[in-house]
């Protein structure tokens, strides 16, 4: 049953058993989905999904196979101040024939568009327009089961129209970083700290419940010592150029880092493309707001852990010669590719994160120099992930 739907899954990414399918099809046939597709799609979820972090995986496949429909995200400004003003809503009882039969996807599109086209006010409780509270099969808070909803909330909350909304996909791994997401990922750096030599004060909440559910649910409370943050963090953000289309991202990993209350002491310095002579005290990289690449070398101790921040494409000649320093006007003695190297051999424990998706580093703009990178320093993805991946080999003792 579904057979396709299984492989789609697994497609996806998601790690669904032949043991987890086969209870689903017991399931099944014990009648425990009911009769509808909702009913499917939270059994489904229940039995396949291990984790709330594949939540989004799956909706996303449950509506590719289901034919799910997507919330329209192009009508005029002027449409959605009409769905989102008060409703009036129109009572259940008064039902139309629009109930009475289902549209497939392709015409509800077509006959969406040509709403759009021809709408001109805003519409209540009725079952033609683009409204709200009626039994049209577009808008929102209306009682037709199988339309496009546009705006506001729905009240049927069919299984197709739920997976696609995609309530979970901040809670995905594999997801580009907001700041939120940020901080979340740096917060477990905590389990990173050092045990300091004192009396066990500090509620253990894994232990606790481990311990708890040991003693068949008898509440036993576990201590451990407090932790103290030591570690010592530099951060290098690249920017400018090819990082543009990335400052939102990287302004949220400054905020996310700055805010942390991990590390002992936190260092930000600015670059473009690759590490020269002068490191930038701001994300502008103007002149004279700089310091020596030297001095910070020699000033801040090899206790410090490094991320750079950047999407390591350049030209070769910024990496590998000197001179190769894409600022006008600005001479490097020494090559990129060896300030890079005193870095990693000054600190050790050094990471590169880059925004750009590890699937591309290969073929996209600067894949040279992103490969040479990569032989220098560890190199992760900006996603949580990657930032996870790298944290642990920032504070491994190896």
């Amino acid at each position: 049953m579904f057979i396709a739907f299984f492989y789609l899954l697994r497609a996806r990414g998601l790690k669904v058993s032949i043991g987890e399918w086969m209870t689903l099809t017991r399931a099944l046939e014990q009648g425990l989905a009911g009769a509808g597709l909702t009913g499917f799609y939270w059994l489904c979820r229940t039995i396949v999904v291990c984790s709330e972090a594949d939540f989004d995986k799956f909706d996303v496949a449950f509506a590719e196979y289901f034919d799910g429909i997507k919330l329209p995200d192009d009508l005029p400004e002027e449409f959605w101040k009409w769905l989102s003003d008060d409703k009036q809503v129109r009572d259940q009882a008064d039902r139309e024939l629009a109930d009475a039969f289902l549209y497939e996807l392709d015409e509800l599109k077509r006959m969406f568009e040509e709403r759009k086209i021809e709408q001109t006010e805003r519409h209540d409780g009725g079952n033609y327009w683009i409204g709200t509270g009626g039994t049209s099969v577009f808008g929102n808070s209306g009682y037709h089961e199988r339309g496009i909803r546009a705006g506001g909330e729905g009240r049927h909350s069919h299984a197709v129209q739920v997976a696609g909304e995609r309530n979970f996909k901040d809670f995905r791994q594999d997801n580009i970083l907001d700041s939120r997401q940020f901080q979340v990922a740096f917060r477990k750096l905590r389990q990173y700290s050092s045990r300091i030599d004192a009396q066990k004060t500090e509620l253990d909440i894994d232990e606790t419940i481990k311990e708890t559910g040991d003693h068949g649910g008898s509440l036993r409370l576990v201590y451990a010592k407090p932790r103290k943050n030591t570690v010592k963090l530099l951060v290098l953000f690249d920017a400018g150029g090819s990082m543009r289309p990335y400052s939102r991202l990287t302004s949220r990993l400054f905020l996310a880092v700055s805010k942390s209350n991990h590390f002992k002491d936190v260092k930000f310095y600015y670059f473009h493309n690759c590490i020269y002579d002068k490191l930038y005290t701001e994300p502008q990289c103007r002149r004279n707001e700089w310091v020596d690449t030297e001095y910070v070398l020699n000033n801040l101790d090899a206790e410090y852990r490094v991320i750079f921040v950047g999407d390591a494409a350049m030209a070769p000649s910024e990496l590998d010669k000197r001179g190769g320093n894409a600022i006008i006007g600005l001479y490097n003695e020494r090559p990129g590719r060896e300030w890079l190297e005193r870095f990693r051999k000054r600190y050790g424990k050094c990471i590169w994160l880059n925004p750009i998706p590890a699937s591309e580093w290969a073929y996209t703009f600067g894949n040279y120099t992103i490969e040479q990178i990569e032989t220098i320093f560890p190199m992760f993805e900006l996603t949580i992930d990657g930032l996870e991946a790298g944290i642990k080999k920032l504070i491994a003792s190896r």
